[in-house]
């Protein structure tokens, strides 16, 4: 009798693991492969801290596998966080990204749109800052041409491209004709959102009035777009805002 219950437990620890084994295989498998484009670490000259992790808990919540990049470019300038005011010192974009992504990011220029089901970009001024040069040129920006490329590849290629705060001014630089949202136009808890918009609208793109904790779809484009901290808004609503975005991408790739 307990050679047969030792047996029998044998038995049960071997098909739970299988089990396990399996249902790790079947997410590996299953889950969608989804690139997150950084701009540096730092609301004021990288990219937003809070948005970045939005992002990557609601891609761990949906299942999907992650590599982030960045461009291996100086960034435009270094702001003290304390103080809200420009230094001297320089830093690149890719070493300060990689403090976000824990060491495990790669160079923007090896990102490829066909080993990826969609791509991602968080926002904070970095997005206009060292992505493109919006901070400084608005509309007559231009945009890092390693950060076209990849933009331009993913449209291409029919798959789902996701933007927050104000990296959805690449989109409408890059994709003219395009829908995209960084808030609500006229409305005191978006103070930035209005002229944002009106210069989106100067490119011939359409820009739509959304909530912070919704998403906006252009379904022609596969843009997916949210105001995350355009809206001086509670951080729970600027994570369910970013959870909608990345659910509309997940459900498109």
């Amino acid at each position: 009798m307990l050679a047969l219950l030792r047996h029998g437990a044998h038995n049960l620890l071997t098909l739970r693991a299988v089990q396990t084994e399996t249902s790790c295989h079947y997410v590996t498998q299953m889950g969608k492969r989804v690139a997150v484009v950084l701009a540096g670490c730092g609301v004021y000259d990288g990219t937003e801290v809070h948005e970045a992790s939005a992002v990557l808990v609601h891609l761990s919540r949906g299942g999907a596998s992650v590599t982030m990049f960045a461009p291996n470019v100086d960034q435009m300038h270094v702001v003290d966080h304390l103080t809200g005011e420009p230094s001297q010192e320089k830093r690149n974009v890719l070493v300060e990204s990689a403090r976000l992504a824990r060491g495990n990011i790669l160079d923007l220029a090896t990102l490829s749109a066909k080993d990826h089901d969609a791509v991602i970009f968080p926002g904070g001024f970095g997005a206009a800052k060292n992505l493109c040069t919006w901070a400084v040129q608005g509309k007559d920006c231009t945009v890092n041409d390693e950060v076209k490329a990849a933009l331009q590849a993913f449209h291409g290629e029919g798959k789902p491209i996701g933007l927050c705060c104000i990296a959805p001014v690449l989109a409408a630089k890059v994709f003219p004709g395009c829908e995209v949202t960084v808030g609500i136009e006229k409305d005191d808890k978006y103070p930035n959102t209005a002229d944002t918009a009106a210069a989106i609208s100067q490119l011939g793109c359409t820009h739509v009035s959304v909530d912070v904790a919704q998403s906006h779809v252009d379904e022609k484009n596969k843009l997916v777009t949210t105001a995350a901290f355009m809206c001086d808004a509670p951080i729970h609503q600027v994570f369910d805002g970013i959870g909608a975005m990345v659910q509309d991408v997940l459900k498109r790739a």
